[in-house]
């Protein structure tokens, strides 16, 4: 199980501090979601080294206009091992979900976002994924909360309905809003999700991952198949 944690230049906690504290919380590894127009410098493989760890080179685009999206994800798209883009306006939704270059759909229910079955079914047949953020669940409180709560249960009516894809992550922004898989899965069932749904969100970040990892690969003819030198067989 994966949790992806946002990264920038600038930013508060350290790729490395997030690195031991994610370990610490029981996650198997982790996706360094880099702000596209704040870019972090991260060395992916030293941290998997040090921390014991799979470590995603995540970049999330965050555009209001869909031209500017359009382009954003044309030139991101070939060093992003999970390229995310985020929504929070239907408009915007609607057009990642029908994006096939764009592997999550993120925080699609935040700020002015909402999902409906157009989105869903064209997210599954484009393969796009619904990021299920859990962020406004475990940091927000009273009427806000519950509002969170209802966009999620609607978002998780319409996943199941279209069979579409999706990722489920806390989202912390810094070290100190990590929590733990057996969190994320108490609040997971909160909005209606069951435990192996919750457990599969959390993977799905790796699965995304390894299946990009294939297509950057110049050896790679498709998915699970391979050129391979002559040379290396004498």
């Amino acid at each position: 199980m994966y949790e992806t944690v946002h990264v920038h230049a600038d930013g508060p906690t350290t790729p490395g501090r997030f690195g031991v504290t994610v370990s610490r919380a029981g996650f198997d590894g982790m996706v360094l979601r880099n702000r596209q127009s704040n870019m972090a410098t991260v060395d992916a493989e030293s941290l998997a080294n040090q921390y014991g760890i799979g470590v995603v080179r995540g970049i999330e685009i965050t555009a209001r206009e869909k031209a500017i999206a359009s382009g954003a994800i044309g030139n991101r798209r070939p060093e992003a091992e999970i390229l995310l883009v985020r929504g929070r306006d239907p408009d915007l939704n609607r057009f990642v979900a029908e994006s096939p270059r764009v592997d999550v759909l993120a925080d699609p229910m935040g700020g002015d976002g909402d999902v409906n079955h157009v989105m869903a079914n064209a997210a599954a047949e484009n393969e796009v994924a619904f990021e299920v953020n859990l962020d406004g669940v475990l940091r927000q409180s009273g009427g806000d909360r519950v509002q969170t709560i209802a966009d999620l249960r609607k978002l998780r009516e319409l996943i199941e309905d279209a069979g579409a894809p999706f990722v489920v992550s806390g989202s912390p922004r810094t070290h100190l809003e990590v929590r733990g898989p057996r969190e994320l899965i108490a609040v997971g069932t909160e909005i209606g999700f069951d435990l192996e749904q919750i457990k599969a969100g959390l993977s799905a970040w790796q699965a995304i991952a390894e299946r990009n990892r294939d297509r950057l690969d110049p050896s790679s003819v498709r998915p699970g198949v391979r050129l391979v030198d002559d040379s290396d067989s004498e």
